[in-house]
C-alpha cells in the first residue's frame, strides 16, 4: 500500500501560514470525500432496494401463478398442463424468493451499514472537530488582539497578568484542537480507503453465495425444462424465416410496380378527377412572403375541417386554423413560374393565401373540394349531390389567369344551394366507405384535431340556407353590443387564458373534460407551445363571453343553455373547462370541449357558470 500523506503534529501549535496551506488541501479532500460517500450510499441503497423490491416482486409472482387455477375463463378447457406448469414455476419461484431475501440481508449489514457508519463516525468527527478549531482559533486571535493593546505603564501589571493568562489558555486550547484535527484527518486516509473497500468485498460474498446456491438449487431441475423451451425457440425461428421469406417476396412484388405511382403527374394528360368532394387532405406548398419582393415556398399537410382549411406540420398531433372557407373564392394562378398554383380569396375580395399542389389531378381536386365548402354544401343534408351541380363552377376555376380582368371573367355568379339539393335528391351519391366508429366507452375519438386558437365550431354558425354569412370566429362579431348583458342578474369577470378546444364524443360525465385537458397539456408540452390567448370570461345570466381585453370586443359567445357540463382540475386548481352542446343544420348535435388556465380558482368560474344556470331555471319556472 503506497505511503500517504501527513499533517505534522510539531507544526500545530505554531500555526504558520504554510501548515495552515497544507491543512485547506486535507479539508478539500475531506469535503470531496463526504460528497463521493453520500453518492456511493445512495447508489449502494438504491441496490439493496431493488434487491427488496425483487423480493417481494417474487413472492407476488408467486401468488399470482398460483391464482391461474382460480379464474373462471370462458373458454378453459385443457388447461390442465397449463395449471401444473404454472404450479411448477411458482414453486421454482418460492425457492428464488428465499434466496433473494437472505440476498437482500446480506446487502443490509455487510454493504450498506459500514459505509454508514464510516459516515456518521468517521466523517462527522472530522466535521465536528473542524468546527471546534476554528472556534479555538478565533478565540486564540481575540486574545493575542487584546494582549497587543496592553499599554506600557506600570500599573497596569495586574492587568497583563491576566491577559498574558488568557493568551495561555486561548493558545493551549487552539493547539489541542489542532492536534485532535490533524490526527484526524491523518486518520481519515487510511479509513477512506478501507471505507471503500469493505462494502464492495460484502457484496460480492453475498453475490457469489446467491449464484451458488442457485445453481446448486436448479442446475439438475431445470436442465430438461431448458431443453424443452429450447425446442420451442427453434421452431418459432423456423416459422419467422418462413414468415421472413414471404415478407421478401411481397416486398419484390410492391417493388416492381410501374413507376407511375412513384411519379406526382403521370396522369397528366387525362387525371381521374373527382370533382364532388367536400372534404380534402394532402400535402401542399405553402407561399410564404418574406420581404417586400421575396417569397419562400413551405411543404405542410393541409386538410379540411368543416368550413376550415387546417394546416398541420409533420410530427405534430394538432392542426391550425389557416383560412376561413365560408363563401370565400378559389382559382387557378400563375405564379412564380410555378405549376399547379391556386389563390383562395377572401369574401371582401383580399388575397389569400397561394397554394401549390404536386399535380394537375390534385390541383384540379382542391380548387373543386374548395369551391364546394366555400358555398357551405357540408352543411346541407345531402352534400354530394348537391356538388353534382357546382362542378361547372369549379371547371372554371381551374383556368390559369394573369390578370384582373380574366379574373372577372372567371367568376361565376353563386347557385341556389337549396333548389340544387331538392333537383337532385334522386341523384344522391353513396359514400364507399362508411367511417368506423370508436369504441362506446371511449370519451373522445383517437387522433382527434385540437385547436390551439380560440375557434367556434362550425355549427355555432347559421344555416347557408338562411342566406347569413359564418361569423368570423377570429374578429368582430356583426353585432357588437350584448344589450342582454345590461338586464342580466348576474355579471362576473374572470381573467382565462385559452389553452385548446377539441371535439368530444359525450357530455354525460366530468371525465370527458378531465381527459381533454390531460390531451391538450400533453399535445402542448410535446410540440413547446407556449402561446396563449388571454382573454376576459364574462359569465352572466344568459351566456358566456369571451372579450379581448384591448379592443374589448367578443372573440366568442356561448349560450348558458348550451353549455352541459363545466368542472375545475382535481389538482391544478387553476384548470377549467366546459362542454359546448350545439345542434346543426342537419338536425344532428355537435359537442365540443373548451380548456382554459384562469388567473383565480377555476371552481369560481364553476361556481358562476352553476349559479346563471339557476338563474335560468328559476326564470324558467316563473
Amino acid at each position: 500500500m503506497p505511503a500517504v500523506d501527513k499533517l505534522l503534529l510539531e507544526e500545530a501549535l505554531q500555526d504558520s501560514p504554510q501548515t495552515r496551506s497544507l491543512l485547506s488541501v486535507f479539508e478539500e479532500d475531506a469535503g470531496t470525500l463526504t460528497d463521493y460517500t453520500n453518492q456511493l450510499l445512495q447508489a449502494m441503497q438504491r441496490v439493496y432496494g431493488a434487491q427488496n423490491e425483487m423480493c417481494l416482486a417474487t413472492q407476488q409472482l408467486s401468488k399470482q401463478l398460483l391464482a391461474y387455477e382460480k379464474q373462471n375463463f370462458a373458454l378453459g378447457k385443457g388447461d390442465e398442463e397449463v395449471i401444473s406448469t404454472l404450479h411448477y414455476f411458482s414453486k421454482v419461484v418460492d425457492e428464488l424468493n428465499v434466496l433473494h431475501t437472505e440476498l437482500a440481508k446480506q446487502l443490509a449489514d455487510t454493504m450498506v451499514l459500514p459505509i454508514i457508519q464510516f459516515r456518521e463516525k468517521d466523517l462527522t468527527e472530522v466535521s465536528t472537530l473542524k468546527d471546534l478549531f476554528g472556534l479555538a482559533s478565533h478565540e486564540h486571535d481575540l486574545s493575542m488582539a487584546k494582549y497587543s493593546r496592553l499599554p506600557k505603564k506600570k500599573e497596569n501589571e495586574k492587568v497583563k497578568t491576566e491577559v498574558g493568562k488568557e493568551v495561555a489558555a486561548a493558545r493551549r486550547k487552539q493547539h489541542l484542537s489542532s492536534l485532535q484535527y490533524y490526527c484526524a484527518l491523518n486518520a481519515l486516509q487510511y479509513r477512506k480507503r478501507m471505507a471503500m473497500m469493505e462494502p464492495m468485498i460484502g457484496f460480492a460474498h453475498g453475490q457469489i453465495n446467491f449464484f451458488k446456491k442457485g445453481a446448486e438449487m436448479f442446475s439438475k431441475h431445470m436442465d430438461s425444462f431448458l431443453s424443452s423451451v429450447a425446442d420451442m425457440v427453434q421452431s418459432i425461428q423456423v416459422e419467422l424465416e418462413a414468415e421472413a421469406e414471404k415478407m421478401r417476396v411481397s416486398q419484390q412484388e410492391f417493388l416492381s410496380v410501374d413507376e407511375s405511382v412513384y411519379t406526382p403527374d403521370s396522369d397528366v394528360a387525362a387525371p381521374q378527377i373527382n370533382r364532388n368532394l367536400i372534404q380534402k387532405a394532402g400535402y401542399l406548398n405553402l407561399r410564404n412572403k418574406t420581404g417586400l419582393v421575396t417569397t419562400t415556398w413551405e411543404r405542410l399537410y393541409f386538410f379540411t375541417q368543416g368550413g376550415n382549411l387546417m394546416c398541420q406540420p409533420r410530427g405534430a398531433v394538432a392542426g391550425g386554423l389557416i383560412q376561413d372557407l365560408d363563401n370565400c373564392s378559389v382559382m387557378a394562378v400563375d405564379c412564380e413560374d410555378r405549376r399547379y398554383c391556386f389563390q383562395i380569396t377572401t369574401p371582401n375580395g383580399k388575397s389569400g393565401i397561394i397554394l401549390q399542389a404536386e399535380s394537375r389531378k390534385e390541383n384540379e381536386e382542391w380548387i373543386c373540394a374548395i369551391n364546394n365548402i366555400s358555398r357551405q354544401i357540408y352543411l346541407t343534408d345531402n352534400p354530394e349531390a348537391v356538388a353534382i351541380k357546382l362542378n361547372q363552377t369549379a371547371l372554371q376555376a381551374v383556368t390559369p389567369i394573369t390578370s384582373f380582368g380574366k379574373k372577372q371573367e372567371s367568376s361565376c355568379p353563386s347557385q341556389n344551394l337549396k333548389n340544387s339539393e331538392m333537383e337532385n335528391e334522386n341523384d344522391k351519391i353513396v359514400p364507399n366507405a362508411t367511417a368506423s366508429l370508436p369504441e362506446a366507452e371511449e370519451l373522445i375519438a383517437p387522433g382527434t384535431p385540437i385547436q390551439f386558437d380560440i375557434v367556434l365550431p362550425a355549427t355555432e354558425f347559421l344555416d347557408q340556407n338562411r342566406g347569413s354569412r359564418r361569423t368570423n370566429p377570429f374578429g368582430e362579431t356583426e353585432d357588437e353590443s350584448f344589450p342582454e348583458a345590461e338586464d342580466s342578474l348576474l355579471q362576473q369577470m374572470f381573467i382565462v387564458r385559452f389553452l385548446g378546444s377539441m371535439a368530444v364524443k359525450t357530455d354525460s360525465t366530468t371525465e370527458v373534460i378531465y381527459e381533454a385537458m390531460r390531451q391538450v397539456l400533453a399535445a402542448r408540452a410535446i410540440h413547446n407551445i407556449f402561446r396563449m390567448t388571454e382573454s376576459h370570461l364574462m359569465v352572466t345570466s344568459q351566456s358566456l363571453r369571451l372579450i379581448d381585453p384591448q379592443t374589448q370586443v367578443s372573440r366568442a359567445n356561448f349560450e348558458l343553455t348550451s353549455v352541459t357540463q363545466f368542472a375545475a382540475h382535481q389538482e391544478n386548481k387553476r384548470l377549467v373547462g366546459f362542454v359546448i352542446r350545439i345542434p346543426e343544420s342537419t338536425g344532428e348535435e355537435s359537442l365540443s370541449t373548451y380548456i382554459f388556465e384562469s388567473n383565480s380558482e377555476g371552481e369560481k368560474i364553476c361556481y358562476a357558470i352553476n349559479l346563471g344556470k339557476e338563474i335560468i331555471a328559476v326564470q324558467k319556472a316563473h
